[in-house]
């Protein structure tokens, strides 16, 4: 097993950036895909970002494509979402996210993990 804790949400505003942090503790951080997913208020989650146990393959939503970008560090057993540009739309509650899995592969689905952090607020002022 491995728990997930998020970290560095907050406040920002409208074009600024922020820098959130998953760090892993259990079993070995390398052998899990990662996942960035989020919820705003009255809507479903949503995948964000998504990178493999190696970190060479990585996947975005369309909606933050060129602005945000996911990155890992295995020996550090912490995962990252560097947020650009961020705008209001972008606020919500992050969740980080990881699946064991033998595969070189982004996961892009909720399905898809079985292992969740348990969030961390980040607001965007316009």
């Amino acid at each position: 097993q491995v728990q997930l804790v998020e970290s560095g949400g907050g406040l920002v505003q409208a074009g600024g950036s922020q820098r959130l942090s998953c760090a892993a503790s259990g079993r070995t951080f390398s052998i899990y895909a990662m996942g960035w997913f989020r919820q705003a208020p009255g809507k479903e989650r949503e995948f964000v970002a998504a990178i493999s146990r190696g970190g060479g393959i990585t996947a975005y939503a369309d909606s933050v494509k060129g602005r945000f970008t996911i990155s890992r560090d295995n020996a550090k057993r912490t995962g990252y979402l560097q947020m650009n540009s961020l705008n209001p739309e972008d606020t919500a509650v992050y969740f980080c996210a990881a699946r064991y899995t033998d595969y070189i592969q982004a996961y892009t689905s909720m399905k898809d993990y079985n292992y969740w952090g348990q969030g961390t607020q980040v607001t965007v002022s316009s």
